[in-house]
């Protein structure tokens, strides 16, 4: 009997590396990089003024809160012009910051048994990032093993909404029932994919307790290397 899934989505952070511990360095990187390029502006780049910044951006761009890259991008702008750059100088440097950032953002180290899990996944199955996130799965070191990626920049809509879930079944065209989600996150990754009718896996590496209100996924793993087993239960479940 053919095997009935014929898609895996995946979510990136949290689920493949500590995105916490990323970001932390990714900012990092960027800071040293302004100290040294443009110090003044580390005067208004501030937990105080950051907020503030964020706030003018998502007012002036309400249509662009779920792309993280641009709202990164047009608060260090604001960070700059406050530092006293004119708009050319701001908007350049703006941008080289956050190059800084998007390249830390993208230094990953990933979770043991993650890339042998995809990379044995990926000869059975398309395997399609959905995140939330701005990370780039080229830079990341995942292209070889993906067949592509939605953000929610893409859509204009975050996790748990069905538009992310919806989207990569319509790339595939493809029912709910020949797909199975892999995320972290019961509300974002299990009660979201769950709703379109998708099948899921809990990716729960830290071993969180589900409560009775929380999403019941089909499956739920404490080790990437249990990922393939995972698969395979729900693939011949749907052929029995």
């Amino acid at each position: 009997m053919s095997n009935p899934i014929k898609l895996l989505t995946l979510d990136l952070d949290n689920t493949l590396w500590d995105v916490d511990a990323v970001i932390v360095q990714a900012e990092q990187d960027m800071r040293d990089w302004m100290k040294e390029h443009v110090p003044s502006s580390l005067e208004h780049y501030t937990p105080d003024q950051l907020p503030v910044f964020r706030q003018s951006v998502v007012n002036r761009f309400p249509n662009k809160v779920h792309d993280l890259s641009f709202m990164r991008t047009e608060v260090l702008h604001l960070v700059m012009s406050a530092a006293g750059y004119d708009a050319e100088a701001a908007r350049t440097h703006a941008e080289q910051a956050f190059d800084i950032f998007f390249h830390g953002r993208n230094r990953v180290e990933f979770f043991d048994g993650a890339l042998d899990a995809l990379d044995e996944l990926s000869q059975q199955y398309p395997i399609v990032a959905l995140t939330n996130g701005n990370a780039d799965i080229e830079r990341a070191g995942l292209g070889h093993l993906l067949s592509g990626a939605i953000s929610s920049a893409d859509v204009g809509k975050s996790k748990p909404s069905p538009d992310m879930f919806i989207e990569s079944l319509l790339r595939h065209d493809l029912d709910p029932q020949e797909a199975i989600h892999i995320g972290d996150n019961l509300i974002d990754d299990v009660h979201g994919a769950a709703e379109v009718g998708m099948h899921t896996i809990w990716v729960n590496l830290k071993d969180a307790i589900r409560t009775d209100d929380d999403a019941v996924p089909h499956q739920e793993i404490s080790h990437l290397d249990q990922l393939t087993d995972a698969v395979e239960v729900i693939a011949n479940r749907r052929n029995n």
